[in-house]
């Protein structure tokens, strides 16, 4: 702590004379010589706490760190490219290991049936990995822990668990080489999704989001708990067991006791066994109907909906609240820069209002990382601003450019001479030439469709690819010859610019190189010019291959469809936009794979080794519904990749009441707890979640693009900050100040 304390010891500090009249900002935590004051490291370590702070409010990221000149490198080292990049590299490596660690998911199936014995890292070799993404955690940890100071340190919950995680999985890793890596149990693998839920705060702001609210989420799985109870008690009445054995079709199949029947009426909740669930019971009598019909209906349609739309409004504006939050924590950076940068020159005594040099700003931003548009829009404000000084708002509104849209300017078409040539360049660079390429590609894809049709009953012995190979090379072509006049109408740069050009262009690239390797193998289509099985470049193969690609190609139409083209560009900004929430699902996986493993690995055995199954079958047949009847032996805990395919299928809960089944045979009835506590995580709670924000974030987008004016020459690459830029409000004076006043190493007097 005192060491910590000293690193601070070069205060911010004007000249002592002008601070008596002023007052500004000085680092607390030390003291200074006199003498000091007033030189040229005063004013290097100005500029550079400036660059700080701007990049800060480029980032968004919070400006309460150590502000000395020490610590200001040490903190745009740890934030720089290179380091995060390392860190980044080290989280993403500690996470793969679960795929090459026993038990390696490195085969080429997971079915128990035909899987091969995995190879397995020897001992030492992967932990001896783990153990060097341990190094480059303790340093993160550590650097963060000191950048905050350690007052601040024993206040973030964060790094404390940071710590404790890493204490816990070295503790682990010593144990593990102390067996020899033969123990089953291994906690640090549980624990490594924290390393990446810590690094994102987006992440961190869901969690803290979800747990504020679990309380209006827990009254509403209540309420279906009791729905669920009270209809097990009434199916249990209505399908006691009778006299008559062969009436008992229900109460055998999903109702022989409390366990069977809470899984069965749990499972028709989601509506994966409706209505098989139904049909004994219905054979028997229509009126049993009435039972399985309230049940849905009050459960699934009012009470899961009833969840969705208390998680939808809780998350309501979150999104936006977060936006909020970045907009304050940039306009706080942007006027801790100012503050700083007008202690570089004395003004007036009697000066109401602080001001900065455009000089000093200048110095600033040659040394600032930011985007290189944002920075020439800067300068030239600058040069066209005719005063010397900045006032706090002419500063701020300076730095509004990195609020503003990103917008692209395509380059200019080249400038022919010749009238051929502009007849030329305006022919083929009309967006009806593009119509055209689109109607040619839509005949290539029936083309296609009919020979399928055609050939659909065919053995693959007996077909004649000469149709399909004479028409595809006539394709291709057109391709190449529409690619290169595009280009030679726009020319290269502004044909590259356009990234539905540089999908045509890339496909119809590689579509000509698999021709002409199917050309130099085969010759050219002839009839009789059958397809061949065998060899790396077979010929089936490569037919198969340029018609997927050809397929694909067919997406160029997106962009020319514009309601098409506004849906398809949302749902790609969602995705960048809600990387938090995949995230967080990546977290749950990697969690509840690993416990699943530690639970249920090596429990399913295939049916040749009949002791080992805790289950009979009558006559050596297989009941219809059931794991083994289904062939569900890939969907396995055994190795990592496994278990994450389960997983998924648990959480679509398509059929989701056959793993119930299996793994409470092959384990224990207790792994029903498992799988349902996953089911209300991932399908109930997540799902749900993403859903809302899903709803909440395309409704903004889709208002904003389609009031926006279509422009043909621009592009708008819009963030989520941008999204809810027009509805944000901006921080007041008093609030900025007062926060400033809080900082933990700075403190403003004036």
């Amino acid at each position: 702590m005192e060491a910590g304390a000293g690193a601070e010891a070069e205060p911010l500090l004007p000249p002592q004379s002008w601070r008596t009249r002023r007052g500004l900002w000085r680092a607390g935590g030390g003291a200074r010589s006199a003498a000091e004051d007033g030189t040229g490291t005063d004013n290097d370590l100005y500029i550079n706490q400036a660059v700080v702070f701007i990049e800060d409010a480029i980032q968004y990221r919070s400006i309460n760190h150590r502000v000395d000149s020490k610590s200001l490198w040490l903190y745009r080292w740890y934030y720089s490219r290179t380091c995060q990049w390392i860190l980044s590299l080290t989280i993403t490596i500690i996470l793969a290991l679960a795929f090459i660690e026993k038990p390696s998911s490195l085969t080429v199936t997971s079915d128990v049936r035909y899987r091969l014995p995995a190879w397995n890292p020897p001992c030492g070799l992967t932990e001896s990995i783990e153990l060097l993404c341990f190094l480059v955690f303790v340093v993160d940890v550590s650097v963060k822990s000191y950048l905050i100071g350690w007052e601040e340190f024993w206040k973030n919950k964060w790094l404390m668990a940071y710590i404790l995680t890493l204490i816990v999985s070295l503790t682990d890793w010593i144990v593990s080489l102390s067996f020899l890596c033969a123990e089953d149990v291994r906690i640090r693998r549980i624990l490594r999704p924290f390393f990446l839920l810590q690094n994102s705060s987006m992440m961190k702001k869901t969690l803290k989001s979800i747990n504020s609210t679990l309380p209006e989420m827990a009254s509403v799985v209540l309420l279906l708990a009791v729905h669920l109870s009270l209809f097990t008690m009434f199916a249990m009445l209505l399908f006691a067991r009778t006299k008559d054995g062969q009436q008992d079709k229900e109460w055998v199949g999903y109702f022989r006791n409390l366990p069977d029947s809470l899984t069965s009426l749990l499972v028709l909740l989601t509506t994966a066994n409706n209505p098989d669930v139904m049909i004994p019971a219905y054979s028997k009598n229509r009126a049993y109907s009435i039972f399985f019909i309230l049940f849905t209906v009050l459960g699934n349609l009012f009470l899961m909906n009833l969840l969705t739309a208390i998680i939808y409004n809780q998350f309501r504006g979150y999104l936006l609240k977060s936006v909020q939050s970045s907009l304050f924590r940039r306009r706080l950076g942007i006027r801790a820069a100012f503050e700083v940068l007008s202690s570089l020159k004395e003004t007036p005594a009697n000066a109401q209002q602080s001001y900065v040099s455009v000089g000093a700003l200048l110095q600033v931003l040659q040394k600032v990382e930011m985007d290189c548009r944002c920075k020439q829009a800067i300068m030239r404000s600058l040069k066209m601003c005719s005063c010397d000084q900045l006032s706090a708002t002419q500063f701020q509104k300076l730095f509004e450019e990195l609020d503003k849209d990103a917008i692209k300017q395509h380059p200019p078409s080249p400038e022919y001479q010749s009238h051929f040539m502009q007849k030329m360049q305006f022919a083929f660079g009309h967006p009806y030439f593009g119509y055209l390429g689109n109607v040619v590609a839509l005949a290539n894809i029936i083309s296609i469709c009919v020979v399928l049709v055609m050939d659909a009953d065919k053995q693959p012995s007996e077909r004649d690819d000469f149709f399909l190979g004479a028409i595809n090379c006539f394709f291709i072509l057109y391709y190449l010859l529409e690619m290169l006049l595009k280009i030679l109408a726009l020319g290269l740069k502004r044909y590259l610019s356009y990234p539905s050009n540089r999908f045509d262009g890339l496909l119809t690239v590689i579509l000509l190189v698999l021709e002409i390797s199917t050309f130099a193998v085969y010759g050219f289509p002839h009839p009789g010019w059958r397809p061949e099985f065998m060899g790396l470049l077979s010929l089936w193969d490569m037919v198969r291959l340029v018609n997927m690609l050809i397929v694909f190609r067919f997406l160029r139409i997106i962009p020319n469809m514009k309601f098409m083209a506004l849906v398809v560009t949302t749902l790609l900004d969602l995705v960048k936009n809600l990387r938090a929430f995949a995230g967080i699902l990546v977290v749950v996986f990697y969690a509840f794979a690993i416990t699943g493993i530690m639970l249920f690995k090596g429990a399913v055995v295939p049916l040749g080794n009949i002791s080992a199954i805790n289950t009979t079958y009558d006559n050596g047949t297989l009941q219809c519904g059931t794991y083994e009847q289904l062939e569900y032996w890939p969907n396995n805990f055994d190795d990592f990749a496994a278990a994450v395919v389960t997983l998924w299928d648990v959480m679509v809960v398509n059929n989701w009441q056959v793993f119930l089944e299996a793994f409470s045979r092959y384990s224990s009835p207790w792994a029903k707890i498992y799988f349902v506590v996953w089911w209300l995580i991932s399908s109930v709670i997540w799902v749900n979640l993403f859903v809302a924000l899903l709803l909440e974030n395309f409704i903004h987008k889709w208002d904003r693009r389609c009031h926006r004016e279509s422009l043909s020459d621009i592009e708008y690459q819009r963030t989520v900050e941008l999204m809810f830029r027009d509805v944000l409000e901006e921080p007041t004076e008093e609030e900025l100040m007062e926060k400033l006043h809080q900082h933990p190493h700075l403190q403003l007097c004036r």
